[in-house]
């Protein structure tokens, strides 16, 4: 027996699903870019961890070095000093790797993106009034096993990653284009604008 085989297709039906899959839309959106930034700012923080393991080295280097040739004590104090520090974020990269965690946000963004874009597509769908309301809800289900799926595999976010996607989509618009933005990409028998060029 077809799961929604029973749901009345009325308008009020229609607008209680559009209100649904335009909320999971919008939590989608949020997920996808929170993902992105977690694994910028992992990168980030995995770039500026291997360039202070090259400079801990140098110096670390340049302690034994001046030690070796003269400079005594203190050279081989500050030689002890840097290499302990290096040592132990050389422990924290060993027992925590950056790069991989970045790349298990990148690949649930990658994941998230398709989603997204489904959910949009399920919009259009519910907007055109084409497809009945219970190939609409079995597209819907689809999706939310979909998101579990991504979901159960993604590593957990972060709040500071979670505020720069906030800002990203709010205050810089990531996701929204104007029509001349859109245009630009199109043939000239596509756009919607005329050019003022």
């Amino acid at each position: 027996m077809d799961l929604h085989s029973h749901t009345e297709d009325s308008p009020h039906s229609r607008a209680i699903l559009e209100g649904q899959i335009r909320e999971a839309y919008g939590r989608v959106v949020y997920s996808h870019k929170t993902h992105e930034k977690c694994a910028d700012i992992l990168l980030a923080r995995l770039a500026r961890i291997r360039t202070s393991q090259i400079c801990l080295s140098a110096i670390t280097t340049a302690g034994f070095v001046g030690a070796a040739f003269g400079a005594g004590k203190a050279g081989a104090l500050i030689g002890l000093a840097v290499s302990t520090a290096l040592l132990a974020l050389n422990t924290y990269t060993k027992d925590y790797d950056l790069g991989e965690i970045a790349q298990k946000h990148k690949q649930a963004a990658n994941d998230l993106w398709f989603i997204r874009e489904s959910y949009q597509s399920l919009l259009v769908d519910i907007a055109m009034k084409e497809k009945p309301l219970e190939e609409l809800q079995r597209k819907r289900d689809a999706l939310v096993e979909q998101l579990h799926g991504v979901y159960s595999g993604a590593p957990s976010t972060n709040y500071k990653a979670y505020k720069v996607a906030q800002d990203a989509l709010q205050r810089f618009q990531d996701m929204t284009f104007s029509e001349e933005e859109i245009d630009a990409f199109l043939p000239k028998e596509l756009r919607r604008t005329q050019s003022t060029a």
